[in-house]
């Protein structure tokens, strides 16, 4: 997508924010959740178009062992969630990604399964990716119960109480996913074949169906196994407390690499974002209503700070730096708007001045609530054509992509790729699982396989190589000699048209954080509750506070401001 098929928006006092700003590692690391994320454009579709929604199997016995499917159907296509629950004894539940067996395993079906396809999939989905689905299979994934929350829901219902509220609060979720996997993997259907259909065109939508579907079963199991306990006496959840039961996940490296590797969809997810910040801000007046919601997002922005919890001394300090922004933003938008004259433009810049990174990310996604009218459509841009950027121009002169390069990597030539922390560590993919993994260049094996991860890096070796040539040189001339900086000739050239394809830093310094990758990526996903483990995998929350999809025509009109 081209820059300038954004540009319908007229700018009047702000433009877009500058990708040397935007595109950092720190404030990637503190991007938050918006109205514009994945999981809140489905649910936004789902509810528009009137999708239905019903559970024609639920073949689960007393020990919570069987399987269940749930069945999504929309104006023209249906989709089936096939989940598999399973007696997983407490030695072998992990989180690792080298796990061999799960408290539960689910496909995302294209249709609706017959028989014969749930004895296939019964002899394959359990396993995960030592069996093999089908073309007829959108997404594979697996999920562990948090066990001691679990079993204390299942205890309380049984015996006819709602469990404790602070429990709850506490994790926030009965299970959490360890993959969900799409896109062709072990044999799932490729994107290509679903891209063109309204509801799957935005990025990542199946697997947020899926996982929306998976919430369900996790209730579903918990209350199925508290009525095989309790009988008559068994309750179902309170449905407020029921609403605060999302979908946990626990992810590390594996999905760091992906915003790197699709340089032109990061690019539409970041201009699509930044796009709708500057319509906001551009806004000349704020209108009662839009007043109002303001101060409601705000209210529950900060009952989710107040609930949010992590041990991660970096998480901890944002957090803290969080909650004194959040003091701050309170006393400033007491009376907003306080007069016309674009003041969504003036809290903005308050914030810039007044705000940490954490704190201004966070008003970035408050801003943006009141303002689906104005923002929302720009979620059908946030998926790319990259067939379209992968041609190379050969017949551009070495001068004019040198000057490309000084232009748009700046901060990749400034590098001092002669120290040893410069290039401390390398990506590469482990031959067990074939994820990515994150060396230690002086103390680990497998340099030599190192992934083309290390743009700065690669980007300084090709400006020093064009300094070299003469200036009339054609870019393909300069390729026959030099065709190991194919790749990174392609991504510069890119660079033309999509100015948040990159991100700034060094992604082998020895000080390099892959959780700010990582973080950026679920926050579009809509994450919240981001809880680093280390500086390589944390966990999140899912559809915490979503409608659920069994409830969804009761709930229609209710949830359609929150979504």
């Amino acid at each position: 997508m081209l820059l300038q098929e954004l540009d319908s928006a007229p700018m009047q006092v702000a433009g877009r924010r500058c990708p040397a700003d935007v595109m950092r590692l720190t404030r990637m690391g503190s991007a938050h959740p918006t109205r514009l994320s994945f999981l809140r454009v489905l649910l936004r579709r789902m509810q528009s178009e009137g999708w239905t929604f019903t559970r024609p199997v639920w073949d689960v016995n007393d020990k919570g062992v069987g399987r269940a499917v749930y069945c999504a159907n929309g104006p023209e296509r249906s989709y089936s969630l096939v989940a598999f629950a399973h007696d997983l004894p407490d030695d072998m539940r992990s989180d690792r990604v080298i796990a061999t067996a799960w408290d539960a395993t689910f496909a995302l079906f294209d249709g609706v399964p017959s028989e014969d396809d749930l004895e296939r999939l019964e002899r394959n989905v359990p396993l995960q990716e030592a069996g093999r689905v089908s073309e007829s299979e959108l997404s594979l994934s697996r999920a562990n119960r948090s066990v001691r929350l679990f079993n204390h829901v299942v205890e309380r219902l049984s015996q006819g109480d709602q469990p404790d509220r602070n429990e709850i609060e506490a994790v926030g979720y009965l299970m959490r996913t360890t993959a969900v996997y799409g896109s062709g993997k072990f044999g799932a259907a490729d994107h290509e074949k679903i891209r063109s259909r309204p509801e799957l065109a935005a990025p990542f939508q199946a697997e947020m169906l899926s996982v929306w579907l998976t919430r369900q079963f996790t209730v579903d199991l918990a209350e199925h196994l508290a009525t095989s306990r309790g009988k008559d006496r068994a309750v179902r959840l309170d449905p407020a407390i029921k609403a605060r039961l999302g979908v946990g996940n626990s992810t590390g490296l594996g999905m760091a690499p992906f915003i790197v590797r699709h340089p032109v969809l990061l690019n539409n997810w970041m201009l699509a974002r930044e796009e709708a910040l500057a319509r906001v801000r551009n806004l000349d007046t704020a209108s009662p209503l839009a007043a109002e919601s303001l101060h409601k997002a705000f209210a529950d922005a900060r009952i989710n700070l107040a609930q949010w919890h992590s041990e991660h001394p970096l998480q901890v300090a944002r957090l803290e730096e969080l909650k004194r922004d959040f003091d701050l933003l309170a006393q400033q938008i007491s009376g907003f708007p306080e007069g016309p004259d674009y003041p969504w433009d003036r809290l903005w810049r308050w914030g810039e001045a007044s705000l940490s990174q954490e704190g201004q990310e966070a008003l970035l996604a408050l801003l943006l609530e009141p303002h689906g009218a104005l923002v929302d459509e720009l979620a059908d841009r946030m998926s790319a054509d990259e067939d379209g950027s992968f041609r190379i121009d050969g017949a551009m002169s070495t001068a004019e992509l040198r000057s490309l390069m000084e232009e748009h990597y700046s901060w990749a030539l400034a590098v001092d790729f002669s120290r040893p922390h410069s290039s401390a560590r390398f990506w590469y993919v482990s031959e067990e699982k074939l994820e990515p993994r994150l060396g230690e260049r002086e103390l680990d094996e497998g340099a030599s396989l190192e992934q083309p991860l290390c743009i700065a890096r690669l980007a300084s070796e090709l400006h020093a190589d064009l300094e070299a040539r003469p200036s009339g040189d054609s870019v393909a001339a300069f390729l026959l000699q030099h065709p190991e900086h194919r790749f990174m000739v392609r991504r510069a050239q890119m660079a033309r048209l999509h100015p948040y394809a990159e991100i700034r830093d060094n992604l082998i310094a020895g000080d390099m954080l892959p959780i700010d990758l990582m973080r950026c990526k679920l926050a579009f996903f809509g994450a919240t509750h981001f809880d680093p483990r280390s500086d390589k995998w944390v966990r999140i929350c899912l559809f915490q506070d979503a409608p659920y999809p069994l409830d969804l025509p009761q709930e229609v009109e209710n949830a359609r401001g929150k979504a």
